[in-house]
Protein backbone atom coordinates (compact mmCIF):
# COMPACT_ATOMS: atom_id res chain seq x y z
CA UNK A 1 0.00 0.00 0.00
CA UNK A 2 1.27 3.40 -0.60
CA UNK A 3 2.46 5.70 2.22
CA UNK A 4 0.21 7.90 3.46
CA UNK A 5 -0.01 11.89 2.06
CA UNK A 6 -1.96 14.36 4.29
CA UNK A 7 -1.66 18.01 1.01
CA UNK A 8 -2.64 20.95 3.67
CA UNK A 9 -3.53 24.09 2.65
CA UNK A 10 -3.12 27.10 4.44
CA UNK A 11 -5.71 29.77 3.85
CA UNK A 12 -5.96 33.30 5.30
CA UNK A 13 -8.90 35.17 3.27
CA UNK A 14 -8.39 33.13 0.33
CA UNK A 15 -11.52 32.17 -1.23
CA UNK A 16 -10.93 33.27 -4.51
CA UNK A 17 -7.99 31.53 -4.59
CA UNK A 18 -9.32 28.51 -2.84
CA UNK A 19 -11.97 28.58 -5.89
CA UNK A 20 -9.44 28.52 -8.82
CA UNK A 21 -7.20 26.21 -7.81
CA UNK A 22 -9.04 23.76 -5.36
CA UNK A 23 -10.47 21.95 -7.91
CA UNK A 24 -7.23 20.40 -9.26
CA UNK A 25 -5.98 19.31 -6.08
CA UNK A 26 -8.84 17.01 -5.70
CA UNK A 27 -8.33 15.62 -9.08
CA UNK A 28 -4.78 14.81 -7.53
CA UNK A 29 -4.33 10.85 -8.50
CA UNK A 30 -3.31 9.45 -5.80
CA UNK A 31 -4.51 6.89 -3.89
CA UNK A 32 -3.68 7.05 -0.10
CA UNK A 33 -4.21 10.98 -0.16
CA UNK A 34 -6.46 13.51 2.60
CA UNK A 35 -6.76 17.69 1.32
CA UNK A 36 -7.11 19.13 4.33
CA UNK A 37 -7.53 23.27 4.38
CA UNK A 38 -5.92 24.73 7.39
CA UNK A 39 -7.42 27.99 7.84
CA UNK A 40 -5.54 31.01 9.82
CA UNK A 41 -9.10 32.49 11.61
CA UNK A 42 -10.06 33.84 8.45
CA UNK A 43 -12.76 36.52 8.18
CA UNK A 44 -14.12 36.62 4.86
CA UNK A 45 -16.63 33.06 3.96
CA UNK A 46 -13.78 31.01 2.78
CA UNK A 47 -14.28 27.88 4.99
CA UNK A 48 -18.19 28.46 4.64
CA UNK A 49 -17.21 28.40 0.81
CA UNK A 50 -15.37 24.85 1.05
CA UNK A 51 -17.72 23.15 3.47
CA UNK A 52 -20.81 23.87 1.24
CA UNK A 53 -18.60 23.19 -2.06
CA UNK A 54 -15.71 20.22 -1.02
CA UNK A 55 -17.32 18.00 1.90
CA UNK A 56 -14.54 15.99 1.44
CA UNK A 57 -12.44 18.24 2.07
CA UNK A 58 -11.12 18.05 6.18
CA UNK A 59 -10.96 21.57 8.07
CA UNK A 60 -8.61 22.68 10.90
CA UNK A 61 -9.28 26.03 12.24
CA UNK A 62 -6.82 27.78 13.80
CA UNK A 63 -7.39 30.58 16.56
CA UNK A 64 -6.04 33.48 15.35
CA UNK A 65 -3.97 33.85 12.12
CA UNK A 66 -0.39 32.61 13.49
CA UNK A 67 1.44 33.47 10.30
CA UNK A 68 2.62 30.88 7.59
CA UNK A 69 5.24 29.07 9.85
CA UNK A 70 3.15 29.16 13.32
CA UNK A 71 -0.58 28.28 10.89
CA UNK A 72 1.27 25.33 9.69
CA UNK A 73 2.65 24.14 13.36
CA UNK A 74 -0.46 24.62 14.40
CA UNK A 75 -2.81 22.54 11.72
CA UNK A 76 -0.09 19.69 11.50
CA UNK A 77 -0.23 18.98 15.48
CA UNK A 78 -3.44 17.81 14.30
CA UNK A 79 -3.15 15.38 11.12
CA UNK A 80 -2.00 11.99 10.86
CA UNK A 81 0.02 10.85 7.57
CA UNK A 82 3.85 9.56 6.61
CA UNK A 83 4.06 12.44 5.21
CA UNK A 84 2.71 15.86 4.76
CA UNK A 85 2.64 18.11 1.55
CA UNK A 86 2.53 21.71 2.35
CA UNK A 87 0.81 23.60 -0.75
CA UNK A 88 0.08 26.85 -1.12
CA UNK A 89 -3.26 28.20 -1.86
CA UNK A 90 -2.35 29.68 -5.50
CA UNK A 91 -0.87 26.45 -6.48
CA UNK A 92 -2.64 24.65 -9.77
CA UNK A 93 -1.18 21.18 -10.12
CA UNK A 94 -1.33 17.87 -12.70
CA UNK A 95 -2.89 14.86 -11.88
CA UNK A 96 0.14 12.91 -11.11
CA UNK A 97 2.15 15.25 -9.15
CA UNK A 98 2.38 13.16 -6.03
CA UNK A 99 3.58 10.04 -6.80
CA UNK A 100 6.64 10.97 -8.59
CA UNK A 101 7.72 12.74 -5.51
CA UNK A 102 6.77 10.11 -2.61
CA UNK A 103 9.12 7.48 -4.87
CA UNK A 104 12.05 9.70 -4.46
CA UNK A 105 11.34 10.32 -0.78
CA UNK A 106 10.64 6.68 -0.11
CA UNK A 107 14.12 5.40 -2.08
CA UNK A 108 16.35 6.56 0.50
CA UNK A 109 15.89 6.82 4.22
CA UNK A 110 17.85 10.07 4.32
CA UNK A 111 15.79 12.22 2.35
CA UNK A 112 13.88 14.26 4.90
CA UNK A 113 12.60 17.14 2.18
CA UNK A 114 11.79 17.31 -1.54
CA UNK A 115 9.90 19.26 -4.31
CA UNK A 116 8.35 19.12 -7.94
CA UNK A 117 9.50 21.54 -10.03
CA UNK A 118 7.62 24.84 -9.65
CA UNK A 119 6.28 26.36 -12.87
CA UNK A 120 4.48 29.95 -13.41
CA UNK A 121 0.83 29.58 -13.70
CA UNK A 122 0.19 32.42 -15.34
CA UNK A 123 3.16 31.28 -17.92
CA UNK A 124 3.66 27.60 -17.68
CA UNK A 125 6.51 27.53 -19.78
CA UNK A 126 8.51 29.89 -17.47
CA UNK A 127 9.84 28.29 -14.04
CA UNK A 128 8.49 30.43 -10.77
CA UNK A 129 10.52 33.00 -8.94
CA UNK A 130 9.81 30.81 -5.24
CA UNK A 131 10.92 27.23 -5.89
CA UNK A 132 11.97 26.65 -9.96
CA UNK A 133 13.95 23.65 -9.95
CA UNK A 134 15.22 23.33 -6.04
CA UNK A 135 17.11 25.92 -3.92
CA UNK A 136 20.85 26.88 -3.45
CA UNK A 137 22.23 29.29 -1.55
CA UNK A 138 25.88 31.19 -1.75
CA UNK A 139 28.32 31.37 0.82
CA UNK A 140 26.52 34.75 1.92
CA UNK A 141 24.17 33.05 2.24
CA UNK A 142 21.60 34.68 -0.52
CA UNK A 143 19.18 32.25 -1.73
CA UNK A 144 18.47 31.59 -4.91
CA UNK A 145 16.97 28.61 -7.50
CA UNK A 146 18.29 26.73 -10.47
CA UNK A 147 16.06 28.71 -12.91
CA UNK A 148 16.06 31.66 -10.96
CA UNK A 149 18.66 33.83 -10.09
CA UNK A 150 17.29 37.38 -8.17
CA UNK A 151 14.84 38.54 -11.15
CA UNK A 152 15.61 36.57 -13.97
CA UNK A 153 13.42 33.69 -14.13
CA UNK A 154 14.10 31.16 -17.28
CA UNK A 155 12.00 29.12 -19.67
CA UNK A 156 12.24 25.66 -18.65
CA UNK A 157 13.05 23.86 -21.96
CA UNK A 158 13.98 20.68 -19.71
CA UNK A 159 17.72 21.69 -18.73
CA UNK A 160 17.50 21.20 -15.38
CA UNK A 161 15.07 17.80 -15.43
CA UNK A 162 17.53 15.82 -13.60
CA UNK A 163 16.85 14.78 -9.76
CA UNK A 164 19.17 16.27 -7.44
CA UNK A 165 20.26 17.11 -4.38
CA UNK A 166 19.21 21.04 -3.31
CA UNK A 167 19.97 22.96 -0.33
CA UNK A 168 16.14 24.16 0.49
CA UNK A 169 12.82 23.37 -0.63
CA UNK A 170 10.22 25.69 -2.00
CA UNK A 171 7.26 26.30 0.75
CA UNK A 172 4.64 27.00 -2.10
CA UNK A 173 5.03 22.77 -2.49
CA UNK A 174 7.05 21.25 0.23
CA UNK A 175 6.79 17.37 0.74
CA UNK A 176 8.69 16.43 4.08
CA UNK A 177 8.66 12.66 6.02
CA UNK A 178 5.95 13.66 9.08
CA UNK A 179 9.21 11.82 11.09
CA UNK A 180 11.84 14.48 10.03
CA UNK A 181 8.94 17.27 10.88
CA UNK A 182 8.17 16.40 14.22
CA UNK A 183 12.21 15.93 14.80
CA UNK A 184 13.03 19.31 14.21
CA UNK A 185 9.70 20.65 15.53
CA UNK A 186 8.88 21.93 12.32
CA UNK A 187 8.95 25.85 11.42
CA UNK A 188 10.21 28.44 13.60
CA UNK A 189 7.07 30.05 14.32
CA UNK A 190 8.86 33.63 15.05
CA UNK A 191 10.06 34.10 11.63
CA UNK A 192 6.17 34.75 10.90
CA UNK A 193 6.62 34.39 7.44
CA UNK A 194 8.89 34.04 4.63
CA UNK A 195 12.42 31.78 4.59
CA UNK A 196 11.24 29.06 7.33
CA UNK A 197 11.17 26.89 4.92
CA UNK A 198 15.03 27.52 4.39
CA UNK A 199 15.09 27.54 8.01
CA UNK A 200 13.85 23.95 8.08
CA UNK A 201 15.85 22.27 5.38
CA UNK A 202 19.30 24.05 6.97
CA UNK A 203 17.95 22.33 10.42
CA UNK A 204 17.73 18.90 8.92
CA UNK A 205 20.97 19.15 6.55
CA UNK A 206 22.72 20.23 9.64
CA UNK A 207 21.34 16.36 11.21
CA UNK A 208 22.63 14.98 8.00
CA UNK A 209 19.34 14.77 5.81
CA UNK A 210 19.06 15.60 2.08
CA UNK A 211 16.89 17.26 0.63
CA UNK A 212 16.07 17.15 -3.35
CA UNK A 213 13.71 17.94 -6.10
CA UNK A 214 11.81 15.77 -8.22
CA UNK A 215 11.83 16.95 -11.85
CA UNK A 216 9.68 14.35 -12.35
CA UNK A 217 6.44 16.53 -11.08
CA UNK A 218 5.69 19.62 -11.36
CA UNK A 219 3.11 22.70 -10.31
CA UNK A 220 2.30 25.97 -11.49
CA UNK A 221 2.42 28.23 -8.47
CA UNK A 222 0.60 32.12 -9.03
CA UNK A 223 3.22 33.70 -6.73
CA UNK A 224 2.44 36.78 -4.49
CA UNK A 225 -0.94 35.42 -2.81
CA UNK A 226 -0.24 36.65 0.39
CA UNK A 227 2.20 39.09 0.08
CA UNK A 228 3.40 41.40 -3.16
CA UNK A 229 6.84 41.41 -4.01
CA UNK A 230 6.27 45.07 -4.17
CA UNK A 231 5.51 45.21 -0.51
CA UNK A 232 7.72 46.48 2.52
CA UNK A 233 6.41 44.41 4.90
CA UNK A 234 7.94 41.68 2.56
CA UNK A 235 11.15 42.78 2.17
CA UNK A 236 11.56 43.30 6.09
CA UNK A 237 10.54 39.81 6.65
CA UNK A 238 13.05 38.60 3.78
CA UNK A 239 15.78 40.87 5.38
CA UNK A 240 15.59 39.67 8.97
CA UNK A 241 14.53 36.34 8.57
CA UNK A 242 17.35 35.74 6.23
CA UNK A 243 19.87 36.95 9.13
CA UNK A 244 17.89 34.79 11.74
CA UNK A 245 18.36 31.67 9.70
CA UNK A 246 22.42 32.35 9.27
CA UNK A 247 22.65 33.00 13.30
CA UNK A 248 20.75 29.54 13.96
CA UNK A 249 22.46 27.97 11.32
CA UNK A 250 25.94 28.76 10.77
CA UNK A 251 28.80 27.12 12.87
CA UNK A 252 30.05 30.24 15.19
CA UNK A 253 32.46 31.65 13.75
CA UNK A 254 31.55 31.26 10.40
CA UNK A 255 27.83 32.85 11.54
CA UNK A 256 29.73 36.28 13.25
CA UNK A 257 31.96 36.29 10.34
CA UNK A 258 28.92 35.96 7.56
CA UNK A 259 26.49 38.21 9.18
CA UNK A 260 29.30 41.17 9.61
CA UNK A 261 29.42 41.06 5.80
CA UNK A 262 25.97 40.51 5.46
CA UNK A 263 25.25 43.88 7.48
CA UNK A 264 27.45 45.58 4.99
CA UNK A 265 25.82 43.83 1.78
CA UNK A 266 22.84 44.83 3.21
CA UNK A 267 23.92 48.59 3.64
CA UNK A 268 24.42 48.60 -0.29
CA UNK A 269 20.89 47.41 -1.04
CA UNK A 270 19.56 50.38 1.19
CA UNK A 271 21.52 52.73 -0.64
CA UNK A 272 20.48 51.62 -3.53
CA UNK A 273 16.63 51.69 -2.58
CA UNK A 274 17.07 55.33 -1.68
CA UNK A 275 18.92 56.37 -4.82
CA UNK A 276 15.67 54.48 -6.75
CA UNK A 277 13.16 56.61 -4.68
CA UNK A 278 12.14 53.97 -2.95
CA UNK A 279 12.33 55.18 0.78
CA UNK A 280 10.31 52.82 2.30
CA UNK A 281 12.10 49.75 1.33
CA UNK A 282 15.20 51.33 2.51
CA UNK A 283 13.29 51.80 5.90
CA UNK A 284 11.92 47.83 5.88
CA UNK A 285 15.72 46.69 5.64
CA UNK A 286 16.72 49.20 8.70
CA UNK A 287 13.87 48.03 10.48
CA UNK A 288 14.87 44.34 9.83
CA UNK A 289 18.43 44.58 11.42
CA UNK A 290 16.80 46.45 13.67
CA UNK A 291 14.73 43.68 14.98
CA UNK A 292 17.57 41.15 14.24
CA UNK A 293 19.87 42.68 16.68
CA UNK A 294 17.19 43.23 19.59
CA UNK A 295 16.46 39.51 19.29
CA UNK A 296 20.03 38.45 18.99
CA UNK A 297 20.44 36.58 22.23
CA UNK A 298 16.84 34.82 21.65
CA UNK A 299 18.11 33.56 18.74
CA UNK A 300 21.04 32.41 19.88
CA UNK A 301 19.03 29.99 22.17
CA UNK A 302 17.66 28.40 18.86
CA UNK A 303 21.14 27.27 17.47
CA UNK A 304 21.08 24.26 16.11
CA UNK A 305 23.72 21.53 15.35
CA UNK A 306 26.34 23.00 13.51
CA UNK A 307 29.17 20.53 13.37
CA UNK A 308 28.79 19.76 9.37
CA UNK A 309 31.26 23.13 8.03
CA UNK A 310 28.55 25.42 5.99
CA UNK A 311 30.43 25.02 2.73
CA UNK A 312 30.59 21.29 2.84
CA UNK A 313 26.60 20.86 2.54
CA UNK A 314 25.41 19.94 -0.89
CA UNK A 315 23.34 22.87 -2.34
CA UNK A 316 25.73 25.73 -1.37
CA UNK A 317 27.53 27.96 -3.85
CA UNK A 318 31.01 29.03 -2.49
CA UNK A 319 31.21 32.49 -4.21
CA UNK A 320 28.88 35.41 -4.69
CA UNK A 321 25.78 35.19 -6.66
CA UNK A 322 25.75 38.93 -5.70
CA UNK A 323 29.19 39.13 -7.56
CA UNK A 324 28.31 36.56 -10.30
CA UNK A 325 24.87 38.46 -11.15
CA UNK A 326 25.63 41.92 -11.06
CA UNK A 327 29.14 41.90 -11.69
CA UNK A 328 29.52 39.11 -14.45
CA UNK A 329 26.02 39.35 -15.69
CA UNK A 330 25.50 35.30 -15.30
CA UNK A 331 21.82 34.65 -15.12
CA UNK A 332 21.58 31.82 -15.66
CA UNK A 333 21.78 28.91 -13.55
CA UNK A 334 23.64 26.45 -15.97
CA UNK A 335 26.15 28.99 -16.70
CA UNK A 336 27.66 29.02 -12.65
CA UNK A 337 31.18 27.49 -12.19
CA UNK A 338 30.59 24.76 -9.09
Amino acid sequence: MEPSVAVIILNWNGKDLLEQFLPSVLATDYPNLQIIVGDNASSDDSVAYVRENYPQVKIIENDKNYGFAGGYNHILAKVEADYFVLLNSDVEVSKNWIAPVIDLLESDANIAVAQPKIKWQLHKEQFEYAGAAGGFIDLHAYPFCRGRIFDKVETDNHQYDIDTDIFWASGAAFFIKRKAWQQVDGFDADLFAHMEEIDLCWRLKNLGYRIVCCTKAEVYHLGGGTLNANNPYKTYLNFRNNLIIMQKNLPLGDAFFRILIRFFLDFAALTQFLIKGKPQFSLAISKAHFHFLRQINQTAKKRTNTEIPFLKHTGVYKNSIIYEYFVKKINKFSDLKW
